[in-house]
């Protein structure tokens, strides 16, 4: 009883100065573990810099981690996730291969009562139930700011634009597409998009793309390009470059790279927007210590996204990627 009554006190003079009592416990950083699965680790230098992002800051805070990598392999990625429920971590990080077919994964970590967070890319809609929330970019607002740079671009004239999105079923590339296309007819009529191919986030594969978009239509039928991140506006670049197009032709993107960047500064790529692999990771390792914690999130959490184009690319270091 004593102790009930010093426990009731201290809740009080807490409150009343204004602490949550929730902190007086609050669980030591050295005795959470985050267990992370991502999407393919070593694809990208995107992926790669995030990788040792989350790392470092793992370390430098002390969080335990284990940090799994399904070589962009689904099912691969499922059995991840039941791997790290079966190893009783705190938090689950999952940065889906495929939105939806990591949904029974997520069930069977919910019945286990581990929390789990998107970081990234999201999971399909009928997962959102099964999950603590989403940690990343806001993917719609990135093809939003494509479209806007767009119409910058031209001036609000007529555009014709073909587009190169990410790899089909994957919900980070779903969602720029939907936001560049949902800006394009909400905002700009002038705006005409032609047609949409996939480039799969791979140079090679865009550039085959815009190849066939170039032997397709002729100048007067596209004078516009959307490409979901700057990997895949380098392959189009080329492509635009070996059949002397390219000073015919405006692209934006919505993830810039570190080429990406210089093909900014010398005109031949005009907008892309920036987005951090290490904010990224911290994002979704300081998200996944509140959850482990017990706190109180919101579903979306997002870190900032801003377009560049030339006029305010001074603002912003090279990315390293």
């Amino acid at each position: 009883m004593k102790r009930f009554k010093l426990a009731a006190v201290i809740t009080v003079c807490l409150t009343l100065a204004g602490i949550p009592f929730a902190m007086a416990a609050e669980k030591p950083l050295s005795e959470i573990t985050i267990g992370i699965t991502g999407f393919n680790f070593g694809v990208d230098s995107y992926q790669t810099t995030y990788e040792n992002a989350f790392e470092n800051y793992c370390n430098e805070l002390g969080v335990n981690y284990i940090k799994l990598d399904p070589k962009g392999d689904a099912a691969l990625q499922s059995n991840q996730v039941e791997d790290l429920i079966q190893k009783k971590v705190d938090v689950i990080l999952v940065w889906p291969v495929s939105g939806k077919s990591v949904v029974p994964a997520l069930r069977k970590a919910k019945e286990a009562g581990i929390p789990v967070l998107a970081t990234n890319s999201s999971v399909d809609k009928s997962g959102n139930e099964l999950i603590a929330g989403f940690c990343g970019p806001n993917n719609i607002i990135q093809g939003e700011y494509a479209a806007d740079m767009m119409n910058e671009a031209r001036g609000g004239k007529k555009v014709k634009t073909v587009e190169i999105m990410g790899t089909p079923g994957y919900v980070t590339a779903m969602l720029r597409s939907q936001g560049f296309h949902t800006q394009v007819d909400k905002k700009y009529p002038n705006i005409e998009i032609v047609e949409t191919q996939p480039g799969n986030w791979d140079r090679n594969k865009s550039q085959k793309v815009m190849e066939n978009f170039l032997v397709k239509y002729g100048p007067e039928d596209f004078d516009a390009v959307y490409v979901a991140d700057d990997n895949m506006g380098m392959g189009a670049i080329n492509a635009l470059k070996m059949n002397m197009r390219l000073q015919d032709v405006v692209i934006t993107s919505a993830c810039m790279f570190g080429e990406g960047y210089d093909a900014i500064k010398r005109g031949e790529l005009y907008g892309s927007v920036y987005q951090s692999p290490v904010a990224d990771a911290k994002i979704a390792i300081d998200t996944a210590i509140k959850v482990a914690r017990g706190e109180e999130i919101p579903f979306y959490n997002y870190f900032d996204t801003p377009p560049v184009t030339k006029s305010n690319i001074d603002q912003f270091d090279k990315p390293p990627f």
